[in-house]
């Protein structure tokens, strides 16, 4: 009982403590709600001790054992804190350091896309053309399901559709494994919440390879590797 020994000595040292201090007030000046807060303070912490005394060695032990876990270095309560836009990390090496994504419809539909329209892409490319698909599903011009936005034009002719993979005939096989682990991460990183940050709310994209006459139309937001990307002034996106 030695540790409890000692633990009684160290609350019974604060306890003198908090009596010199409520004298030295009583001798300033009279405080009723003062006097009534040190008495609670003196009255928990006498039923601190008596706990303590009848509390097993070994209790006392694991107690007084136990460290306080560490903070992971960029999170707060348990979640991650999101990186300033200047620190925003787009590479294979963080997307490796994921465990497996999983995901509904959404997430699916999200993976596939960014598959056949972006694997070839850098993985900041790849996350652009996340971006785009998101600004549209929060543009009332467009549907409000991520499946409905890739999903929009199918079925009316090769060149109505707003992806072109969706239109051009070849069967939608996913042949690359690798490449297409990496889009469901992208996918459910960007589903999850992750800021917008890299095409400033563009809601249309094409190759550099192509010169579009709708391109003209609209305010290009940025280039990002094989791809260009716009925002129609005209529509809200929220992100």
């Amino acid at each position: 009982m030695l540790f409890a020994r000692r633990l009684t000595t160290v609350c019974m040292v604060f306890l003198g403590a908090t009596f010199s201090a409520s004298a030295e007030g009583s001798l300033s000046s009279s405080n009723p709600l003062g006097d009534d807060v040190n008495v609670q303070i003196v009255t928990m912490l006498g039923q601190e001790i008596s706990a303590l005394r009848r509390a097993p060695t070994e209790r006392l032990s694991e107690l007084a054992s136990i460290a306080p876990k560490k903070v992971k270095r960029g999170w707060f309560f348990g979640r991650r804190k999101k990186d300033p836009v200047e620190d925003f990390s787009h590479t294979k090496a963080s997307l490796a350091r994921m465990p497996t994504a999983h995901g509904g419809a959404d997430w699916q539909c999200l993976s596939e896309a960014l598959y056949f329209e972006a694997r070839g892409e850098s993985v900041k490319g790849q996350f652009a053309v996340a971006e785009v698909i998101l600004n549209r599903v929060d543009t009332r011009s467009f549907p409000s399901s991520v499946c409905g936005v890739i999903g929009q034009g199918s079925g009316n002719g090769k060149y109505a559709c707003q992806f072109s993979y969706k239109c051009d005939g070849k069967s939608e096989k996913i042949s690359e494994r690798a490449a297409y682990k990496q889009m469901t991460k992208i996918a459910r990183i960007m589903l999850d919440g992750e800021p917008r940050i890299l095409t400033k709310g563009a809601t249309y994209y094409h190759s550099t390879a192509v010169n579009p006459s709708w391109s003209r139309k609209f305010t290009q937001t940025a280039r990002i590797g094989v791809h260009k990307f716009y925002r129609d002034g005209r529509q809200v996106s929220s992100n």
